[in-house]
């Protein structure tokens, strides 16, 4: 009798353990789940927004993900993509710039990586004007130099045909350039879903990840008359600056296109990367950046 005593103790003992362990266990899924359907959806001060995890491709955030907007300078990011995409590209190929290159800038009142007529920079070069100070003409020197044609406007419209061909490639149906730097002639729009899978295939070549996370650099470069001097740039993505793992990628602003921010961020092995279009000022637009990248991470 006591033996069969000792024995119901004993299973007794094991089943409020066993219960114990998946009370734990239960305890700790449900607050997971809990805190999960909890998480707030942020609220930005953007028109459009959209997050996704690099890696996986799923979307976390968006705010009319897929409305066709102004893009400003973030249009750069395919027109890096699109010379980095170039058969045979040899980054350390010198160009020369043109006049028409600081004349451009000049009449439309442009962002400018500075560079001088008569200088030799290298392609590589020309890709850290386009993407920190965000040089229309480098980006103008870019378009010439890839486009294909006989004369300078043949190229350039050689050029934004690429750029639009590397869109639909990508399978984007709202994305169309009708400019090499954003200046565009009212048909240069993409959404922030869009610029989002662009810039995610950018960032899997390394030159425009190394150039990209670059907060300035210094660059020597050949003068007309054989020579050298040296040019200097800072990036005007702050956020390489204020958040913690960023990794990229570009700015954009414009009379339309208001404040625009393409970025990414890596922490723990993950990567997000999203894109804001048409938030009202660029203290909005990092802030706007900050609640989706948090957001992101927490997902």
């Amino acid at each position: 009798m006591k033996i069969g005593i000792k024995g119901i103790h004993r299973v007794s003992a094991t089943a409020t353990v066993a219960l114990t362990a998946g009370a734990v266990i239960a305890g700790s899924v449900f607050a997971s789940t809990a805190q999960a359907a909890t998480l707030p959806t942020p609220t930005i001060t953007a028109k459009g927004g959209f997050v996704m995890n690099n890696g996986t491709g799923k979307a976390l955030y968006g705010k009319t993900a897929d409305t066709r907007r102004s893009t400003g300078s973030t249009t750069k990011v395919m027109t890096a993509k699109v010379v980095l995409e170039q058969k045979n590209l040899n980054l350390d190929s010198k160009v020369t710039i043109q006049k028409a290159y600081s004349d451009y800038i000049v009449s439309k009142g442009a962002s400018s990586a500075r560079l001088i007529v008569g200088d030799k920079v290298t392609v590589r070069q020309l890709l850290y004007g386009l993407m920190l100070p965000s040089g229309c003409d480098a980006a103008y020197a870019l378009a010439d130099k890839f486009g294909s044609g006989s004369t300078r406007a043949a190229r350039v419209k050689s050029f934004v045909g690429k750029m639009n061909a590397s869109a639909k490639a990508l399978g984007l149906k709202n994305t169309h350039f009708d400019s090499f730097d954003g200046i565009g002639n009212g048909s240069n729009y993409s959404t922030p879903r869009d610029l989002t899978k662009i810039a995610s295939s950018a960032m899997k070549n390394s030159t425009f990840r190394a150039i990209v996370k670059t907060k300035s650099t210094k660059q020597k470069v050949t003068t007309k008359s054989g020579g050298y001097r040296y040019m200097s740039w800072s990036n005007t993505n702050a956020m390489l600056s204020s958040y913690s793992g960023a990794i990229g990628v570009k700015t954009g602003s414009g009379p339309t296109a208001k404040y625009c921010l393409v970025f990414a961020a890596t922490r723990n092995g993950k990567t997000i990367i999203g894109t804001v279009l048409s938030s009202t000022s660029a203290t909005t637009r990092s802030a706007d950046m900050k609640k989706l990248m948090d957001y992101g991470f927490k997902k």
